[in-house]
């Protein structure tokens, strides 16, 4: 919907790097294979029948937040060209993108300058951002990851986004309807 400002926040799903247990892995497989497809959305043979089943993948949260708020810091529009990057680098391309150099090569591939996301990097207090990001979850009453919060004037709302996870449409006419109801209520 054309009009909205998008504003990135990480919660941390995964605040310590952690390796899953097999069965674990195999349910991910098996549910992200399910949600690919009933949504069309991608998932690779190189991550669904490589890095899962890999039992050295490592997942955390704070590198790729910490990328994300990098890429902002240089210009506002990367954050979310950073996120589609290690979206794709991970579910698509298989790859970790919890490594240093993995990021690095995805800040690249959105056109970031090395020396400047490395610099950002490096200014980056990751672990006050997802603090704060907990906190405004908890005060808006949104829960799980992902999470979505509308702000509608001075109003917030936790966005009900699993009853839409296939119905794009739905989402389309439930959020032009909150917004619609604000707009009657302040005229």
């Amino acid at each position: 919907m054309s009009g909205l400002d998008l504003k990135l926040h990480g919660g941390g799903l995964w605040p310590e790097p952690t390796q899953l247990p097999e069965e674990t892995r195999t349910f991910i497989r098996d549910a992200d294979a399910r949600v690919g497809q009933m949504s069309g959305q991608p998932y690779g043979a190189a991550y669904l029948d490589g890095l899962l089943l890999d039992p050295t993948m490592t997942l955390e949260s704070r590198p790729t937040t910490a990328a994300v708020l990098a890429a902002e810091s240089i210009e506002p529009s990367n954050a979310l060209a950073m996120l589609k990057g290690i979206q794709h680098a991970h579910y698509e391309n298989g790859l970790r993108v919890v490594e240093p150099d993995v990021l690095r090569q995805i800040a690249v591939e959105i056109g970031l300058d090395p020396d400047a996301f490395e610099a950002a990097l490096q200014r980056v207090d990751v672990d006050l951002h997802i603090t704060d990001a907990r906190r405004f979850m908890q005060q808006i009453g949104a829960s799980g990851f992902p999470a979505f919060v509308l702000q509608v004037g001075e109003q917030w709302f936790a966005v009900p986004h699993q009853q839409f996870a296939s119905d794009a449409q739905g989402f389309a006419d439930w959020l032009g309807q909150v917004l619609s109801q604000h707009a009657e209520a302040k005229a």
